[in-house]
């Protein structure tokens, strides 16, 4: 004849499986959690990294759009974009080339610029239309002095760099 269990023995085992189902369920519970904390930080670096993605393209459209737009022949053209509009060309004193070469597929010339009797206001704007001319131009180095004749004007030594397509 076929012994029946023992009650406890069932009650035993029913135990024992209930704690085994708790234990289980308690690694995964923990498993998850640690891969949602690893998810987590992995997606704030792809933010970041995503982020600087985007201004990267921006910069890369912004200099795309200053090669593309004003077809200039050289630093000299340059420089009469920049000037004319704000009516500093007779403040000029000398526009000298100190310089052209090659930069992987750009050319990029250089000129040092004169520019004397300049006021406060004329100085910011200059260097603010540089800034945003239609043009790739680099300010490589500027000295600003007082002009001898008055305390309130400037003379300003520029050397910007015009970057250009070959």
């Amino acid at each position: 004849m076929m012994r029946r269990p023992d009650k406890r023995v069932l009650v035993g085992a029913g135990i024992g499986a209930v704690l085994l189902f708790c234990v289980l369920l308690l690694n995964f519970s923990l498993s998850a959690k640690r891969e949602l904390k690893s998810l987590r930080e992995r997606q704030k670096e792809l933010a970041v990294v995503g982020e600087e993605v985007k201004q990267l393209r921006e910069r890369v459209a912004r200099v795309e759009g200053k090669t593309s737009v004003t077809p200039v022949r050289g630093i000299l053209q340059a420089v009469d974009e920049v000037f004319r509009p704000l009516g500093l060309k007779q403040k000029i004193k000398s526009v000298k080339q100190t310089g052209t070469r090659e930069v992987g597929e750009m050319m990029e010339e250089e000129a040092e610029i004169r520019v004397e009797k300049l006021d406060m206001n004329e100085m910011v704007n200059l260097f603010y239309r540089i800034e945003n001319a239609p043009l790739l131009l680099s300010l490589r180095k500027s000295s600003v002095k007082t002009s001898f004749d008055s305390a309130a004007r400037l003379d300003v030594t520029l050397t910007l760099a015009l970057i250009r397509p070959k």
